[in-house]
């Protein structure tokens, strides 16, 4: 019943259009009043009946007859006469009024025209409607954004695929190269072929590295992904990344330090939060200081659990921290070391994190970079 009432007391926004019609409507009631006023005191009992007798005897009728012909085809008529008067002066009035009105479908229509006008910058139309260009300059301001945000994908796609095959050629060159190498010089030591079978390794384990992150640019564009609820072992989960990722610290020198409940469990998609947090794992190792150790911690909380991953690390800017995780975004010192995948990583790790119903964040301070992982102690699945 509240709701009912609230309904009723809720302006539209249209009182001013609403008045004026109003108002328009009674003007030409009273206009359509006054001229069949007029009619039937000047025209049939007035003045104009006089004129139309005197027209009479122009044609040879006595007064006495042009009086009596006056009187059998106007005044024994007189309600037909007024029918078609009333009915002229409707029909005119009623022409008129929806000329009028119809002012405002047109600028409506052009208000319409000019959404998809990306020259046109603001919308203008008649102050009885302004809730109408309010809202039509809305719309043209998000479908303004939504181009935007369309083209700076796909530029970003576009530098992208620029890069990501700039980085494919690099590493295929070296291993077809080397393998030309060994193919020529069949009297290569035992150590020189050790060497380079050693480079044509790398090179083709970063190759396998940038093929991967096509699949995961075709996975992310799509949207495939589903969270399904499971209790998850964190710190068996987080033992058994890094011990995946032990090659990787080996060649980098670098250690990773575990501090994780044994008892500390999170819910959701293993599968899922695996690939969360081993980008998360992988990216400190690409980024972190040389012969530096990694730190991952977790602590439980009443209603969650909150996960971080600290390394040390050149600065950062807030400008870098801002953007960090924006698909196909790399740092400049990235791009020039030959560092990382493609830049999906972190993105996909805080579309992952989402899905879960938790957040994740970057932060710089003293030296170390540091993501936050938050998860609730239940997944809040996302509406399908």
């Amino acid at each position: 019943m509240m709701a009912k009432r609230e309904f009723f007391r809720k302006k539209d926004g249209y009182g001013r259009l609403k008045r004026k019609i109003f108002w328009q409507m009674i003007a030409l009631i009273s206009l359509s009043f006054f001229i069949i006023w007029f009619l039937y005191i000047y025209v049939f009992f007035g003045h104009i009946a006089n004129f139309v007798v005197d027209v009479l005897g122009w044609f040879g009728m006595s007064y006495e007859q042009a009086l009596d012909y006056y009187t059998d085809v106007f005044r024994r008529n007189f309600e037909f006469f007024i029918l078609i008067a009333a009915l002229g002066c409707f029909f005119l009035l009623l022409r008129f009024f929806l000329n009028w009105f119809m002012k405002y479908f047109r600028e409506i229509d052009a208000g319409m025209d000019a959404l998809m006008d990306r020259k046109t910058e603001q919308i203008r139309l008649s102050e009885e409607i302004k809730p109408m260009e309010q809202k039509l300059t809305l719309v043209k301001e998000t479908l303004a954004q939504q181009f935007a945000d369309i083209e700076t994908a796909e530029q970003k796609k576009d530098e992208m695929v620029m890069y990501l095959a700039h980085d494919i050629r690099t590493p295929l060159t070296s291993v077809i190269g080397y393998l030309k190498l060994m193919q020529e010089m069949p009297d290569l030591t035992e150590e020189q072929r050790e060497k380079f079978l050693g480079i044509i390794m790398e090179k083709a384990l970063r190759l396998e590295v940038l093929v991967n992150e096509f699949f995961d640019i075709a996975r992310y564009s799509r949207q495939d992904i589903s969270a399904e609820e499971e209790e998850i072992d964190l710190c068996y989960m987080v033992s058994q990344m890094a011990e995946e990722v032990y090659p990787s610290l080996q060649e980098a020198k670098k250690t990773v330090e575990i501090s994780v409940p044994e008892e500390c469990t999170v819910y959701g998609s293993p599968e899922k939060l695996a690939r969360v947090f081993l980008n998360l794992l992988r990216n400190a190792i690409h980024y972190s200081l040389p012969d530096s150790a990694i730190r991952i911690q977790a602590k439980e909380r009443e209603q969650e659990t909150q996960i971080s991953f600290s390394n040390p690390a050149e600065p950062m800017t807030q400008e870098q921290l801002a953007h960090i995780f924006e698909k196909f975004y790399r740092m400049d010192e990235a791009r020039q070391t030959n560092k990382g995948g493609a830049g999906l990583g972190l993105a996909i790790a805080k579309e992952l994190v989402e899905l879960h119903g938790g957040t994740i964040v970057a932060d710089y301070a003293d030296g170390r970079m540091e993501f936050r992982v938050t998860l609730p102690q239940k997944v809040l699945r996302k509406p399908s």
